[in-house]
């Protein structure tokens, strides 16, 4: 009675908040309908070249060989309108997979309809793929796919793991009809539930039904809350250039359990707070326990390294010395797979090995320094709701030195003390502080990411062009220049130069900094220019090099999710051209100047004509490393100033 009464009360609180729609009648499996056949196109997106007609999940507790799992049975239905155009003929179906405790996808059956043909997938087409870590995914395509054809398949997935009861993504890459997730869960089990993404639910409902489970050998049946929750006409979601993960706006259902109360009435507390995640991360193997290394690192690191004067500056030391003696293996861990004394004597680990060993390594010397638990910018971000443990995949480290915060990443060779790779620019993420609490920290890049090109040129006698070049690159914009020119010989850099402008012969190329990360990244060269003259007349581009930003990313009329360039950037080009006695200035084009909204960035292009001298400063700005979706038309127009600018502007001359 203990338990039902407790049933009866999540239930009936739940209850309270939902509204109440009907859904459409659950299809049958292998007979669509035949307006369905009838479609040739879906008029909310017209140019869809195929759309999910319907698609529902069905979650609740089963029995197995005596034991209690989670069972969720999903039926998709999709209809083809332009088959060559059609990017989802195979379906993938991840699920948890360890030796000894593994979920099981079973019963997959998957239909092509033509008409009355209807074509049958083989169980030896349906493939088990191993790839990653903890996962596997049953992978299949359908046969037969045509203009007007419907796809169907359907499976069963088992799980003993109650602490997610099955996440649900209403949105995905095609237009869907109608979309449902349907739950009975018994009121012995409680479950946060976070709808995330832009769009609203169309139907909420919930009950309660009585006696709907019943577990063989007690002697109570549990009353349960059945819900359904749906989405109808839901749009695609497709991706855009500088965005965070495309996961990040979609619409959808995600549970983590907070407690449930066995058959015998014992209660098991889930992960519910903060105070509860700290604890459970501080004793940890794979976290909080991998921090007790002081004493081996204190050993293992040089002595003359852990002896530098200064705190800042022993922390450098430390940072580059881990940087470069540990080797990332390109691997996320937290929860799994993570040992640090181990990983450093073997000098390769995975991220959090190896941020893990970092830690250790400060805490040796005497400087404080915590884990910081992120998500990258290729993965949903964390709700801050409450604590979801599985939100996280990445571990950083956080360092403060008076009032200074330093984020640490030493996974990558090329960024240096203070810079996070790209990957781990996110909103924020959480410091796990075992002491005090842990606590939100926001994760803002630097602001000194400048490419700066100063460019000498003067004509000869014969009319042509030369003079030198000097480019420098800081922060993030020196990054992925070291990383794609640091272990190549000179010669490629200079061929890799002149394949992006083919009237640059490029020569006595000078490169300082390649391995200091602390200084600018400096490129000094000599160039010659071949422009063709038309008639009497040349045109000269006067931005000749690789800019920052070479294109407009964004030509779509409209946009539908924030902007996020993950850093500000300065980009400053001068150039000096001076035609001599050869040439004649015949035009030169206008000065410009656009500010965006909100101080948030600022373009400008200055011409100034000098005697036989003509000097060129342009300067582009964004000071704000995101933007929201109302700043589109802004950006677009700032955009499209600038390509016009650096490809569309041209200085005229006469030739003398």
């Amino acid at each position: 009675m203990q338990i039902k009464n407790l049933l009866l009360i999540a239930c009936f609180s739940i209850s309270l908040f939902s509204y109440a729609q009907t859904p459409p009648p659950v299809p049958t499996f292998g007979e669509p309908l035949p307006e369905e056949f009838a479609m040739d196109h879906y008029t909310p997106d017209p140019e869809a070249p195929a759309v999910v007609l319907y698609e529902r999940a069905n979650n609740f507790l089963d029995i197995y060989d005596g034991s209690i799992m989670i069972a969720k049975e999903v039926h998709v239905k999709i209809k083809v309108f332009d088959a060559k155009r059609f990017e989802n003929a195979t379906i993938e179906i991840p699920y948890y997979s360890q030796k000894n405790n593994s979920e099981e996808i079973k019963n997959i059956k998957v239909i092509s309809h033509n008409g009355a043909l209807k074509t049958f997938l083989a169980d030896k087409d349906i493939f088990t793929v191993d790839e990653y870590p903890r996962w596997s995914i049953k992978k299949f395509t359908f046969p037969n796919i045509k203009d007007g054809s419907i796809l169907e398949y359907s499976y069963r997935k088992e799980s003993f793991f109650f602490s997610n009861f099955g996440n649900w993504q209403f949105q995905g890459n095609m237009p869907k009809i109608y979309s449902e997730l349907y739950t009975k869960i018994p009121g012995n089990m409680r479950y946060n539930r976070t709808l995330y993404g832009p769009k609203k639910l169309d139907i909420n409902n919930a009950e309660i039904v009585k006696n709907c489970f019943t577990l063989p050998g007690y002697g109570v049946n549990a009353d349960c809350e059945a819900a359904t929750y749906a989405m109808k006409h839901v749009p695609a979601v497709k991706e855009e250039k500088y965005m965070l993960a495309l996961e990040n706006y979609v619409s959808g259902m995600g549970y983590e359990m907070i407690e449930f109360l066995d058959f015998r009435g014992d209660k098991h507390l889930y992960t519910k707070s903060w105070d509860d995640v700290d604890n459970v991360f501080k004793y940890d193997k794979d976290l909080g326990r991998q921090l007790k290394y002081s004493g081996y690192f204190k050993d293992a690191i040089p002595a003359n390294i852990m002896n530098t004067q200064g705190q800042l500056e022993k922390a450098k030391a430390i940072y580059y010395y881990i940087q470069n003696q540990m080797a990332w293996d390109g691997k996320y861990r937290i929860f799994s797979e993570v040992r640090v004394k181990e990983a450093f004597e073997r000098k390769s680990g995975n991220s959090s090995e190896i941020n893990l060993a970092l830690i250790n390594a400060l805490d040796a010397a005497g400087i404080d320094a915590k884990i910081m638990l992120i998500t990258t910018r290729d993965f949903r971000q964390p709700t801050m709701q409450y604590p979801v443990l599985n939100d996280f995949i990445y571990a950083l480290v956080y360092l403060k030195i008076g009032d200074e915060t330093y984020l640490l990443d030493a996974t990558d060779k090329y960024t240096p003390f203070g810079v996070l790779p790209f990957r781990d620019l996110c909103p924020q993420g959480r410091v796990m502080d075992f002491k005090k609490g842990s606590f939100w920290e926001p994760i803002v890049p630097i602001n000194k990411n400048m490419h700066y090109v100063n460019m000498q040129l003067a004509a000869d006698d014969k009319g042509l062009f030369s003079g030198k070049v000097n480019e420098v690159s800081t922060g993030y914009i020196a990054v992925p220049m070291r990383r794609e020119n640091n272990n190549r010989n000179k010669e490629d850099i200079i061929k890799r130069k002149q394949s992006r402008n083919e009237t640059l012969d490029i020569t006595n190329l000078q490169i300082e900094n390649e391995k200091d990360l602390e200084q600018p990244y400096k490129e000094t060269y000599d160039i010659t220019v071949h422009e063709q003259p038309v008639g009497d007349k040349l045109f000269v581009f006067p931005f000749l090099m690789e800019t920052y930003f070479s294109e407009n990313p964004f030509t779509k009329e409209t946009r539908q999710y924030p902007i996020d360039f993950g850093i500000p950037v300065m980009n400053n080009y001068l150039v000096s051209i001076d035609v001599k006695d050869q040439y004649e200035i015949v035009k030169v084009p206008e000065n410009k100047s656009l500010k965006l909204p909100e101080n948030d960035g600022e373009l400008s292009v200055v011409y100034d004509v000098s005697g036989s001298k003509i000097n060129v400063r342009l300067s582009v700005k964004l000071n704000n490393p995101s933007f929201p979706t109302e700043a589109y038309p802004a950006l677009k127009q700032f955009f499209a100033s600038l390509v016009k600018i650096q490809s569309e502007e041209p200085i005229q001359l006469k030739k003398l």
